[in-house]
């Protein structure tokens, strides 16, 4: 380095970077910011001359003041306490101060930067910055403001510096607070607050120092009451908040007169703001503290406040306490600082006047402001356990307060602080006896709130919300609180178990008159909470400590065992209930159990482990629609069983009593009423008491509310309960509540117009009644139920039911009757059978109320009516299979009004499923109960499944389901109906009576129905198929077991019949098994059973029926359809005579034209194919080619509606054994001679343009291959194979041609193809082929084509290999074709069919002749392909032709167009490789020079290629050929730095992987393996790189010193490179190691160069990242300069020697040192090598 300054410019270069602080990108600021922070403490006077220098034209000349006052603040904080001289500090001072005072505000960011500065003088020089500050503490200065904050920053970051300047501050200071704005005070006051709390501080470390003399005293006095009486009372908020926050401060130093003066004033004030907003409050309510603190807390005197002075203070804080900010989240922090703030406030006063504090808070406590209330409780919460000594003479005072505020109306703020105060009351023994309990009801009403109230009080609240401020909304604000139903529920539930578990105090009160909460119905909401409390306190209590029974029931006040039974038995309705409630009553049952009879507590022992179990998982419980149903009658059994165990008739008469009048406890409870109305019901069963029977259901009837459906019901099953020992009594009491109802149509009219009658309560009454006598029909006993049923439905009372309207009444009368016929059924099970006469008026009564007519639309579908209709399906199941036997009218009737059931939608899924099986069951029954005979219901069957059929093959899947299960199940019940009667009973014994005859075979009429059913066994669905088959198996398991019209012929082979119906249930096995097996082997096996099991007629038939199912709505279905036609007449058609060819090939035809889909007609035309085989096929075969040609010309066939029906004959012929091959052949023949273009198709503009025969022509024979493709099977695949070279050679070559027409925008033609193409792949099963062709066949970038090209070469070669000889050679010849896009083509296929001739060394020959021939072709792609070829061949046979590989390589290098280049370079990486060191050796130096230059090339590509291909040429450089190598490799090095971290990720990876390859070449890989294994060499992030450049440098510097000239000249150059990170990446690198080359002379040169180079990088360049790397690479050179060259021994803003420069001149003798600096020629020209004529 040089020794003087002179030679290196360092001042300039820092006033650079100084200028640079106002560059516009935020990079360059503060990569020029960190540079002079890090020279600062190594000459912090260069720092501040020059930050001084660019500061003087102010901010008008200077952008960015900020920065340069950081950068002197923190040159000021770093210098040496030695080298501060006062004048250099000064005229920094003067700087800041000169640049504060010209403006009037001080908010900017350069302001606070000045200010830094200042503060930092302060820090150096403390009395040097108060004499600045001094100079401009005057009214008149503008910038007073900002020299009063300097000092308070000041204050605060110095306070022992300050505190003993304090008086001077305060001397110059008062002087003009009296002229202070308003606008400013905010300041003083912040500035007073820092002051005194540097005092505070300086007290704190120095307790023993003096600081206030009585001058000082005198000025705090003054400014005290300055604050106090003229700032305080301010209008401006700002002002007296911060006034106030001063004055907290100051009153501790104060004197104690002073103060005690002040009192009156200061607390009003402060108390002014405490009512301000959470924020303001906080500040408020601190300085209160401190104001209390040094008036009360004083060991100088007695307090200076009376507790009357106070109450003021206190009447004001109580409200500020009960602030609930928690749904504030964001002001939740200050809230709680504010919280804490006020009760310290209020432990101040309470450790000074307790009593006289207690006294006032309870006083409170009886005030009407809720807010006021709030505060005092949670006040006497927070300090009852700090004060509680002195607060014991208050206890029954406090005690009573509570009493009284347990039972009065407050809003729910109040009762929440008081809740959270008992508990606080409780755990310090306050609370006992009478009060206690209270307080115990208090939080268990509070407890009882349920969701309902939650939820409405949560809608009132938005409603109310949208009145704004009217008085109603404050009223309901006032009422509610911040405080929620549900908040106040969890604290008292929270704070009861708190009672009950932590507190032991509170047992004895607790138990037992916890039990008396359970039983009123306003504590309904908190029993599960109650019943968790018993249970603690159970388990806690000895067995002693609990009450005896005897002693429990002589309790007045506490309920009775039967009463505690009743309620909590009732309370278990709801298993889902919150906070567990059914779990936790069953397990106080349990503790409560010495309360009840004993046998009760042995019994439950062992049930009620059962009953928790079932409800143990409530999301499982939940699952399972009918868990209430069931849990209800599970609690009934309970019941019964438990009062089956008690044995005591006066407790259960008691316990009878107790529900009954628990009634009241249920009122608008309906879920609880009806589990009331069945377990009264259960407990009358048990009674033979009936006057008392009929009393209590009396009673039961009276308390029931039969206008809603669920108490309905229990009611309804209650008396069923009661009817099972009582049944007369309770037929009467129905037939009471009959006659008092019929009303007749004139009253009902006259209901209309009556307020007290409402129009439904007879429909109600009805319905109730209806259910009533079915549950007491279904309950009573079988033995006296015939007499009561045939009487009330011979009354026809039924019929005054059927006027009922509402859908729930309809249920209900519905489910009566079906209870009815349940009845008769239970009856006739126990023994005692008889019929149910008028049982078809029932199923008329049932009918109608169903709601379905002749005009009912499915559509219409309600739930409440799909309900109704299912249990009404369900009713008329019970009545048909009652006696007598359904006529045929009714029979009818009801199958017209049920079948249309099989449309219903799915949804909802949970009622409909049902519905529909009630439907089939139905369906089953009516079938069953049809007939006598066989002939009779073999009738009724064919005409149900006739009616089914539209359901069967419908186009939705869920109704063919259901048809299909509905026919399996009547079979399998028509089946069950005959499999016990003998057929030798009906050959020989013909003369017994028709019931005992069996339907006969023909009556089935199986060829028409297997072929109905056939189609399904085919279905998608997988439900359907196994439906359908069993159907099929099925029906003929039937037909083999009945006789026929006529003796059986010697068409039914019974043994080969029984074999295939073997067969046919082996197939239904194995659907049943899950097992995986082919769908279409099962159909087949199915199909073929079939045709062997039906007989010549029922063929016949079948086969003149097959057009609906060939037909079918399903198309998979309908193929199967035709394939089972096909098998049949493949296998039986030489039983049928011409008349039934005839009617069957018409049937096929019809099908065929009615089919669109082209799968089915493909199929149907295979079928007529079948049938016509022994015909003249060359005829249909001329007819079919003419009309496709007609077809081609006049249409567009690709859109016929159905599909080309020629294109489907193409199909049917391809797949003929004997013209296959020769139609293929035709195909390709035509295709091969046909052109796109007469000429080439880069010619397109001057060529005619082809006649539109030849492109029809073309299109034709594209269509006919793709047809054959499609369609040949495995005759058209075998013809194929055959020609698989010379159909694979014509696609690849026409789709080069046509990709050339897709080019100009002609589409049409290449998909044409491609569609061929695919259908080759689908052909010979090519599958990678054709997704190759599916993803890239149509796109028309050239390189993605000839991509495409080479992958289906390459997937020939893999799976055919034998085909590649033929292919090449029909290849090789087409590079010579006139058309460019062919021979694209073939040299595209070429270069990878290459890869596979490993074994055919002839065919290798010839191939690389040909692609080194053509290498010269006039279309850049065939050259490039031609090398991509080359470097292609086998590694086997590689050495042998590597010499010409490389020959071609180097000569490519060097080619016109880029893109080759590109591929010479990718070829090159292939090649190389350690064996072929004979060939390489000769030419690496040639290679290397080249690739050099291509490392600067613009395209990314190029240059990650370049570099990756210079690496792969390292292990070559270790021969003969390593001096010259390692030559290039250094001249290289600089470069491949520098792109390490390039603007393009692959260019940096593959700069990474070339250096690791070169480190070894170069002999210091010791040396740089460490750096190339940390992670920061693999990082994309640029300050990583950075680290690694710098650690990189110091290694070369080391290791190779006579190297690092020729890197800084190469860097140097780099300077100029086209890409701005590569620039600042030079700039790192060159001054990395120019930093470490201090002590080098050589290196004198370059720095200077390099130093005068950035700093006109830093002025001139448009990068923002090359000003940055410049202002950062300054920055670390001057660092590393020894800083006394450049000391400067005074700041002097007007010596003209040292002021910056202009940035112009700088730029410019820069930019000559630039330009001049190096004599090297730049890498980044053209080099020529040599010992090489060419350009490198």
């Amino acid at each position: 380095m040089a020794s003087s300054s002179g030679s290196v410019p360092a001042i300039e270069a820092v006033q650079v970077l100084v200028s640079s602080l106002a560059d516009e990108s935020a990079l360059v600021r503060d990569a020029s910011l960190s540079s002079l922070k890090e020279i600062s403490p190594l000459n912090p006077l260069l720092v501040l001359d020059c930050c001084a220098a660019v500061s003087c034209g102010g901010r008008r000349k200077f952008g960015n003041l900020t920065g340069v006052f950081l950068v002197m603040a923190n040159a000021v904080r770093v210098m040496d306490q030695k080298d501060t001289d006062p004048t250099d500090l000064s005229k920094l001072a003067k700087i800041a101060t000169s640049e504060i005072i010209t403006s009037k505000e001080f908010n900017a960011d350069w302001q606070k930067a000045a200010a830094s500065l200042l503060v930092s003088v302060g820090s150096k020089n403390p009395d040097l910055l108060m004499e600045e500050i001094f100079l401009h503490l005057s009214g008149s200065n503008p910038a007073l403001p900002a020299m009063v904050q300097i000092l308070a920053d000041f204050a605060s970051a110095e306070a022992l510096q300050f505190s003993s300047r304090l008086k001077d501050v305060l001397l110059r200071v008062l002087p003009i607070l009296g002229s202070v704005r308003d606008a400013h005070r905010p300041i003083f006051a912040n500035a007073f607050k820092c002051w005194c709390q540097a005092t505070w501080q300086h007290l704190g470390d120095f307790p023993s120092d003096h600081l206030f003399d009585s001058d000082v005293m005198s000025f705090m006095n003054s400014v005290f009451e300055l604050l106090l009486r003229a700032w305080a009372s301010s209008r401006d908020l700002r002002v007296r908040i911060s006034s106030v926050e001063a004055l907290g401060e100051m009153v501790g130093l104060i004197t104690r007169s002073q103060l005690k003066a002040a009192l009156p004033r200061l607390i009003p004030t402060i108390l002014d703001l405490c009512k301000k907003d959470q924020e303001i409050a906080y500040v408020a309510t601190s300085s209160l503290h401190h104001v209390l603190t040094a008036a009360l807390l004083t060991e100088s005197g007695p307090p200076l406040l009376d507790f009357e002075e106070l109450e003021v203070v206190l009447v004001t804080l109580l409200p500020a306490a009960s602030i609930n900010s928690k749904d504030d989240r964001s002001n939740f922090s200050m809230g709680l600082k504010n919280y804490n703030e006020i009760q310290h406030c209020f432990l101040v006063v309470g450790s000074v006047y307790p009593e006289d504090l207690c006294t006032f808070i309870l006083n409170k406590c009886k005030a009407k402001d809720q807010a006021s209330i709030i505060g005092a409780l949670s006040t006497i919460k927070h300090l009852l356990p700090r004060l509680l000594e002195s607060w014991h003479s208050k206890r029954t005072s406090l005690i009573e307060i509570v009493k009284l505020l347990l039972f009065d109306e407050h809003g729910l703020g109040v009762q929440k602080a008081l809740a959270e105060l008992i508990v606080v009351m409780a755990s310090h023994c306050y609370l006992s006896g009478q009060p206690a309990e209270m307080a115990v009801e208090f939080l268990i009403r509070h407890c009882a709130i349920t969701d309902e109230e939650i939820d409405n009080s949560s809608s009132i609240s938005n409603n109310f919300l949208q009145l704004g401020s009217s008085s109603q909304y404050k009223r309901l604000e006032v009422m509610l609180g911040p405080v929620s139903l549900e908040e106040l529920r969890a604290v008292c539930e929270k704070g009861l178990l708190l009672l009950a578990i932590t507190i032991p105090e509170m047992e004895h009160i607790l138990w037992p008159f916890i039990l008396k909460m359970i039983i009123p119905k306003k504590y309904t909401g908190a029993v599960a909470t109650v019943c968790r409390c018993i249970t603690e306190l159970c388990r806690k209590r000895t067995p002693q400590a609990c009450l005896l029974p005897s002693e429990f029931n002589s309790s007045n006040d506490l309920p009775s065992a039967e009463e505690l039974f009743a309620r909590l038995i009732v309370l278990l309705h709801d298993p889902l209930a919150r906070e567990q409630l059914a779990t936790q009553i069953l397990t106080v049952l349990c503790y409560l159990g010495p309360l009840f009879p004993r046998n009760l507590v042995l019994f439950w022992q062992d049930e009620v482990p059962k009953l928790k179990a079932y409800i143990s998982d409530p999301d499982d419980l939940r699952q399972d629609p009918s868990y209430q149903e069931t849990w209800d009658d599970m609690v009934i059994n309970f019941l019964s069983e438990s009062l089956d165990v008690v044995q005591d008739r006066d407790w259960i008469v008691s316990l009878g009593d107790t529900f009954a009048t628990q009634y009241s406890l249920y009122v608008d409870d309906d879920g609880h009423t009806a589990l009331l109305h069945r377990c009264l019901g259960m407990l009358l069963q048990k009674l033979d008491d009936r006057m008392y029977v009929r009393e209590k259901i009396d009673w039961m009837y009276k308390q029931a509310n039969i206008l809603v459906p669920t108490n309905r019901l229990g009611l309804a099953k209650g008396m069923g309960l009661v009817a099972a020992s009582h049944l007369d009594t309770v037929l009467e009491k129905l037939k009471r509540i009959l006659d008092s109802v019929g009303y007749t149509a004139f009253q009902r009219f006259l209901s209309f117009f009556s307020i007290k009658v409402k129009s439904e309560d007879a429909d109600d009454t009805y319905a109730a009644l209806a259910l009533m006598y079915g549950y007491a029909a279904r309950y009573a006993p079988t033995t006296v139920i015939e007499a009561r049923i045939n009487a009330l439905v011979g009354s026809d009372m039924l019929a005054s039911f059927l006027h009922v309207q509402h859908p729930n009444a309809k249920k209900a009368v519905i489910t009566a009757i079906d209870l009815l016929g349940r009845s008769v059924i239970h009856a006739a099970e126990m023994g005692v059978s008889f019929p149910l006469k008028k049982r078809d008026i029932l199923l008329a009564y049932v009918l109608t109320l169903m709601g379905r007519d002749e005009t009912y639309d499915i559509a219409d579908s309600s739930v409440e009516l799909l309900y109704t209709q299912s249990l009404a399906l369900s009713a008329c199941t019970t009545l048909v299979s009652i006696e007598p036997r359904l006529p045929m009218e009714t029979r009818n009737r009801v199958m017209k009004a049920t079948l249309g059931f099989f449309a219903l939608p799915n949804e909802p899924s949970n009622i409909v499923e049902p519905l529909i099986n009630n439907l089939i069951t139905l369906l089953c029954t009516i079938l069953h109960t049809s007939g006598e005979d066989g002939r009779s219901r073999a009738e009724q069957l064919l005409h149900t499944l006739r009616q089914i059929d539209p359901y069967a093959s419908s186009s939705i899947e869920h109704q063919r389901r259901r048809g299909c299960m509905a026919v399996l199940e009547m079979l399998t019940k028509f089946r069950a109906l005959f499999s016990g009667v003998d057929r030798g009973l009906q050959r020989n014994f013909s003369s017994l009576p028709s019931a005992f005859v069996l339907p006969n075979r023909d009556s089935l009429f199986l060829g028409e129905r297997i072929i109905a059913y056939l189609p399904r066994c085919a279905d998608t669905s997988t439900e359907v198929r196994k439906i359908s088959i069993q159907i099929v198996a099925l029906f003929f398991t039937i037909s083999l077991s009945l006789p026929r019209l006529k003796a059986p012929g010697k068409d039914i082979d019974l043994e080969a019949s029984y074999a295939a119906l073997t067969s046919l249930e082996d197939a239904i096995s194995i659907l049943r098994s899950d097992a995986a097996i082919d769908q279409s082997e099962v159909f087949h096996r199915v199909v073929s059973s079939v045709c062997i099991l039906l007989t010549k007629d029922e063929l016949t038939t079948l086969l003149h029926s097959c057009s609906n199912a060939v037909c079918d709505k399903i198309k998979q279905s309908a193929d199967g359809a035709v394939h089972a036609v096909i098998e049949f007449i493949s296998k039986r058609g030489n039983e049928l005579n011409e008349t039934d060819i005839a009617r069957t090939t018409q049937s096929l035809l019809s099908a065929a034209i009615s089919v669109t889909d082209k799968h089915s007609r493909q199929e149907v035309l295979n079928s007529i194919s079948c049938l016509a085989e022994n015909t003249d096929s060359n005829i249909v075969f001329d007819e079919v080619l003419t009309a496709a040609g007609k077809d081609i010309i006049s249409k567009d066939v690709t859109r016929i509606r159905g599909g080309w029906a020629m294109q489907d004959a193409f199909c049917a012929f391809s797949q003929h054994a004997v013209l296959a091959t020769q139609f293929l052949e035709y195909i390709i023949s035509v295709i091969n001679k046909t052109s796109v273009l007469k000429a080439d198709v880069e010619k397109v503009e001057t060529a005619n343009e082809p006649s539109l025969g030849d492109n029809t022509l073309l299109q034709a024979a594209v269509l006919s291959l793709t047809s054959f493709l499609r369609g040949g099977g495995k005759v058209g695949k075998k013809a194929v194979e055959q020609n698989y070279s010379s159909v694979l050679s014509a696609l690849v070559l026409k789709l080069g041609s046509l990709h050339g027409l897709s080019g100009l925008g002609q589409q049409e033609h290449l998909r044409t193809l491609l569609t061929a193409f695919q259908s080759f792949c689908e052909c010979m099963g090519d599958l990678e082929m054709g997704k190759i062709l599916s993803r890239d066949g149509e796109i028309t970038d050239k390189d993605k084509w000839i991509d495409l090209v080479q992958e289906i070469a390459c997937c020939t070669a893999l799976k055919r290999p034998k085909e590649v000889s033929p292919t090449c050679i029909i290849l090789s010849k087409a590079l010579n074709k006139n058309q460019r896009f062919e021979r694209e083509a073939a040299a595209a296929a070429l270069s990878d069919f290459i890869r596979h001739c490993d074994t055919m060394l002839p065919l290798l020959e010839q191939m690389v002749e040909e692609l080194c021939l053509h290498v010269s072709d006039e279309s850049p792609t065939v050259r490039s392909l031609c090398l991509r070829g080359l470097v292609q061949i086998p590694e086997s046979h590689m050495k042998r032709y590597i010499s010409q590989v490389l020959g071609v390589i180097i000569a490519l290098l060097e080619d016109p167009e880029e893109s080759v280049q590109l591929t010479a370079v990718q070829c090159l990486l292939k090649v190389i490789d350690p064996s072929f060191k004979d060939a390489v050796d000769p030419i690496m130096i040639n290679l290397s020079v080249r690739l050099r230059n291509l490392q600067v090339s613009m395209d990314s590509k190029m240059r990650s290629s370049a570099f990756a291909a210079y690496g792969a040429l390292s292990p070559f450089g270790l021969g003969v050929q390593h001096q010259a190598f390692l030559e290039q490799v250094h001249a290289t090095l600089p470069r491949l730095i520098l792109h390490l971290h390039d603007d393009d990720i692959s260019v940096r990876l593959a700069c990474r992987n070339t250096f690791k390859q070169l480190a070894p070449v170069m002999e210091i890989d010791d040396g740089l393996s460490f750096l190339l294994n940390k992670q920061y060499f693999t990082s994309d992030r640029r300050s990583d790189y950075e680290d690694f450049i710098r650690d990189l440098a110091r290694q070369l510097c080391q290791l190779l010193p006579s190297r690092v000239d020729s890197y800084l000249e190469s860097t140097i150059q780099a300077f100029d490179a086209p890409w701005p990170v590569i620039k600042a990446n030079a700039i790192c690198f060159s001054s990395c190691m120019l930093a470490l080359l201090l002590e080098q002379r050589s290196s004198a040169p370059y720095f200077s160069q390099v130093f005068t180079i950035l700093v006109a990088k830093m002025c001139r360049s448009p990068d923002p990242i090359v000003r940055a790397a410049s202002g950062s690479a300054l920055g670390l050179l001057i660092k590393t300069t020894n800083p006394l060259k450049f000391h400067i021994p005074q700041l002097d803003r007007t010596d003209s020697s040292r002021s910056t420069p202009d940035p112009n001149t700088i730029s410019k003798s820069s930019s000559q040192q630039e330009n001049g600096s190096s004599s090297v020629p730049s890498e980044h020209v053209e080099v020529r090598d040599a010992d090489s004529n060419d350009a490198v």
